[in-house]
């Protein structure tokens, strides 16, 4: 999609290794894995509901139930002393809509693995080598953001054992930097520097609300949900090591919630969504953020990138000056940020692009994407996501047809990624997405790898992400360019670049369409102030540029109902958001044509 050099990306499926029924390993060095001594050596996140229950069980008398709640994914832990250089099997026996099993701080490569079965256990295995100097690690089991209960039992740890550390006396250090933020209605983010301890190991954080029980927290940072609207609540944290040492707690730090929600961002009626090219020149010049013209109410930065294709860690940095010699320094891009914002403008962060291939295929894929977006939006004090997955980032595995409850990891993940950081920035936090056609409307014919494994299994992988966040989507623009022939509602295909293409594209979100044909299975329509129309805002910009008077004829036909082609729209739709383009800088090099034209046209649609 973007005129920049193509980079191949390998695209890596993370497989699920089934495991024939076998009793538990004489060789196992974890402790209560069965759970027959409840959660005794497991350390469970407060808010989960974590016990030991006596049905449904894999075998002896209890298995592990939790449930996740809010941002919370349920998660029990246990730390378990290894030997350095040493290889591990670790398994278990779950059961839930999704449940994840996974070792932490290998010294290597973090592992996890994960399935779904609702109704019956089934086993998960994945292995790992420990590096040179690790003596222990984290195993632990959770399942996904905002499902129910799951179950787990008989989880093994096959290797040699470590040498457990001696007595521990001495508590972490207290965490520092505690931060209150991300006020809504209904939850508060609440964030902390990292502790240290003697033992290098820090088991949990526990996280205290009005000097009530403490909550216990995996990481540093945490949404607390459940709250009341416009009320102060105070919070402190302490830090645990695995021997059940804890530091004093922080000070207590207050915070508000809101009075209502944001409103999707608070934009206007009609928008203009424009790419700006911060990260790279790309032929059209470098635009400063301090000049970008007033017509745009959206301002997405080109782009955050992975540091590699499955890291999940995203980067962004301004245009070098070798590349950008007009280029501003940070101080001043930041201060440009907030006087777009000021002035009611919204200023996002996009992820990915054409060269951006980006795969959470583990949970800890999804984790570092979520700790390092989150970093971004912090730093430049953006106002929310803007989703552009290109390539092969998102498919769908063979057998994953059900739209409501996927089950391929990259799309899972990501699912669970956008959750958490809407949770974590509120209401007001703007989430954008600028998928293909390929990735949406062409799921009317295909969807993933269908019925006989032959179709490409990237088609049409965008509609469960939809569909997961439509609740909380502000905007999706389809980008309507770089795209073959699409099948419209009308089983007619359409060809980009007319004003035709566009009224059987947006047609198909607003009425919504059934999958593969199968009524049985819909998409389900789009609210109207959701949907933005994507396009090239030049001739060079991309394939499928489409004239200003063919554009406003589209907006007219689906809008207005008026200057419709062949194709007649399902309905009209008098509440359709507004336009994008790729991109801000292609258009000032177009002498404004797109921004100009179009900016009038809609205010002048009201």
């Amino acid at each position: 999609m973007r005129l920049r050099h193509i980079a191949a990306a390998a695209v890596l499926a993370l497989g699920l290794t089934a495991v024939s029924a076998t009793p538990a390993l004489a060789a196992n060095i974890l402790s209560n894995p069965g759970f027959e001594s409840d959660l005794a050596s497991w350390t469970c996140t407060a808010s989960s509901g974590a016990q030991a229950v006596t049905t449904p069980v894999h075998s002896g008398a209890k298995a592990l139930q939790a449930t996740p709640a809010g941002s919370d994914t349920g998660r029990c832990q246990q730390v378990i002393s290894v030997k350095p250089s040493s290889s591990y099997t670790l398994s278990a026996w779950v059961r839930g809509g999704y449940v994840f099993l996974g070792a932490l701080g290998t010294g290597t490569t973090d592992v996890s693995t994960w399935t779904s079965s609702p109704s019956a256990y089934r086993q998960l295995s994945t292995s790992f080598t420990t590096g040179a100097s690790t003596t222990s690690v984290t195993v632990y089991v959770n399942s996904w953001y905002g499902q129910g209960a799951y179950q787990a039992d008989d989880v093994v740890l096959d290797g040699p054992p470590g040498t457990p550390p001696p007595d521990d006396t001495t508590p972490p250090t207290v965490p520092g930097n505690l931060a209150v933020g991300g006020a809504t209605q209904s939850s508060l983010s609440v964030s902390w520097s990292a502790s240290t301890d003697n033992s290098g190991t820090i088991a949990r954080y526990e996280l205290s609300r009005d000097g009530g029980a403490p909550t216990s927290v995996t990481g540093t940072s945490t949404t607390v949900g459940g709250l009341t609207a416009k009320t102060t609540y105070r919070f402190k944290v302490r830090a645990c090591d695995g021997s059940g040492n804890c530091s004093a707690y922080t000070a207590e730090v207050p915070g508000t919630t809101t009075e209502s929600g944001g409103g999707g961002g608070q934009l206007p009626k009609r928008v203009m969504v424009g790419y700006l090219h911060a990260s790279f020149a790309n032929g059209s010049g470098y635009i400063r953020m301090a000049d970008v013209p007033n017509e745009w109410d959206v301002i997405n930065l080109a782009f955050g990138e992975p540091t590699s294709v499955t890291s999940g860690d995203i980067r962004f940095r301004l245009c070098p000056a070798a590349e950008c010699p007009n280029v501003e320094s940070e101080a001043d891009f930041i201060a440009a940020i907030r006087a777009k914002q000021a002035a009611g403008k919204k200023v996002l962060i996009s992820i990915g692009g054409q060269n951006g291939q980006v795969q959470l295929t583990s949970a800890g894929a999804r984790d570092a994407f979520v700790s390092s977006v989150g970093a971004i939006i912090d730093r430049y004090g953006l106002d929310g996501l803007d989703i552009d997955f290109e390539g092969h980032s998102l498919y769908l595995n063979s057998g994953d047809t059900n739209l409501s409850n996927p089950t391929t990891p990259v799309i899972v993940n990501l699912i669970s990624a956008l959750r958490t950081l809407k949770a974590r920035y509120g209401s007001r936090f703007v989430l954008t997405m600028a998928p293909e056609t390929f990735f949406v409307q062409l799921g009317y014919q295909f969807y993933g790898p269908g019925p006989s494994g032959a179709s490409d299994n990237r088609s049409a992988s965008y509609l469960p992400v939809i569909h997961a966040m439509r609740n909380d989507l502000t905007l999706l623009h389809v980008q309507d360019y770089n795209s073959g022939p699409i099948m419209g509602l009308d089983n007619q295909y359409h060809t980009m670049g007319t004003h035709d293409f566009h009224v059987a594209m947006t047609d198909m979100l607003l009425a919504g369409f059934p999958i593969r044909g199968d009524t049985a299975n819909v998409f389900p329509a789009l609210r109207q102030d959701q949907v933005a129309i994507g396009l090239p805002a030049a001739p060079w910009a991309g394939n499928g540029f489409t004239t200003v008077a063919e554009v406003q004829k589209a907006f007219d036909c689906l809008a207005k109902g008026t200057n419709c082609g062949p194709y007649r729209p399902r309905g009209v739709y008098p509440n359709l958001r507004g336009l994008m383009t790729w991109s801000i800088n292609w258009d000032k090099y177009n002498s404004f044509e797109f921004s100009r034209s179009h900016r009038a046209y809609l205010n002048a649609l009201g």
